[in-house]
């Protein structure tokens, strides 16, 4: 039992080695997660592609639990564009973690949403991590490598 466990962990962190947060052009990203506060609480997704070592553009979507301040039912989505830069290379992280400030364009029902945002990425493996970001809208999750 105990080679079985030691087998495991050599091939765990084995992967873990490999992990890479942010590779440039070409990477795909894939976030799920929980919108802790912004438009309101509820689930976010994202999709990020990479163009080149700084940046990447993608796509989200809110939807939120319940109404948020004079918003009436029909605005529980948030759909938005997105633009990143990535601070890996810049900072000289570790290739598990990625650092990135970006901003937010989108529609709230009838709505015109914009939102900026800081954050951070860490990959366990070389296909899941996970994510937090704090701005406008803040929220936490996981992250897959696609």
């Amino acid at each position: 039992m105990k080679k079985l466990f030691f087998v495991l962990m050599i091939a765990f962190f084995g992967t873990a080695a490999n992990a890479q947060a942010y590779t440039g052009k070409g990477d795909q990203k894939i976030q799920l997660g929980l919108s802790a506060w912004g438009y309101g609480t509820g689930v976010t997704g994202t999709y990020d592609y990479g163009l080149n070592k700084l940046i990447s553009v993608g796509a989200g979507l809110n939807a939120y639990f319940g109404d948020y301040k004079d918003h009436d039912k029909d605005n529980r989505v948030f759909v938005f564009g997105r633009l990143n830069f990535h601070l890996q290379e810049a900072l000289d992280l570790p290739a598990k973690w990625d650092i990135y400030p970006g901003v937010d364009l989108g529609v709230l029902g009838k709505d015109f949403g914009i939102g900026a945002h800081i954050g951070a990425r860490y990959f366990f493996t070389e296909k899941v991590g996970v994510f937090a970001e704090v701005g406008n809208n803040g929220s936490i999750g996981v992250s897959f490598n696609l």
